[in-house]
């Protein structure tokens, strides 16, 4: 007999795969640590009406995009922790995204105002969207509208200067600027 209760066997052999297909292998089981510690703070506060099992992928999202801005924030440096890393998609495949990126902060500062600010604090800077609205004295929800709207915007501003082309899972693929492109 095994010390560990079926339910939390169960949850994890749900879990585990649809994490692994959104995070890079070691930081999976970081992932599902987070969310069992979210989920122990939470189980309080589940009332009987909500779906169990959606509030569970709820806060399994939640814990990817964070584990995700945490990545961003503090990038391995180069040479360092190599053979740790997950094996990498091909350096051909993500040159096309590299190019991109070095248009964002333009695209971003041609944004209007409180959108740019939006999009810097909560997509550049990896803060939350609490964080950003508090930082720009707004509710979350107006924050969330104004980041929803100026990645709408910021997308428009790239289809404009370039036709972008992505794979099944939005991954940018390869990019042709058009001519009046500064790209």
């Amino acid at each position: 007999m095994t010390c560990e209760p079926a339910p939390w066997r169960e949850i994890e052999e749900r879990l585990r795969p649809f994490v692994a297909r959104r995070v890079a292998g070691p930081d999976v089981d970081d992932v599902l640590q987070d969310v069992y510690v979210r989920m122990q703070r939470g189980l309080a506060n589940l009332r009987d009406d909500d779906s169990f099992t959606a509030w569970l992928f709820q806060i399994a999202r939640s814990a990817i995009a964070e584990q995700g801005r945490a990545r961003a924030r503090h990038p391995i440096a180069e040479g360092e922790a190599a053979d740790d890393a997950a094996p990498e998609a091909d350096d051909d495949d993500r040159e096309a995204a590299r190019n991109l990126s070095g248009c964002v902060a333009d695209f971003v500062a041609r944004l209007p105002s409180p959108y740019r600010e939006a999009v810097t604090l909560v997509e550049l800077d990896g803060i939350t969207v609490r964080e950003a609205a508090e930082v720009a004295g707004i509710s979350v929800s107006g924050m969330k509208s104004r980041v929803q709207r100026g990645r709408a915007q910021l997308r428009a501003l790239f289809e404009e200067c370039c036709a972008i082309a992505v794979d099944a899972r939005n991954k940018v693929v390869d990019y042709a600027p058009h001519d009046r492109c500064g790209c």
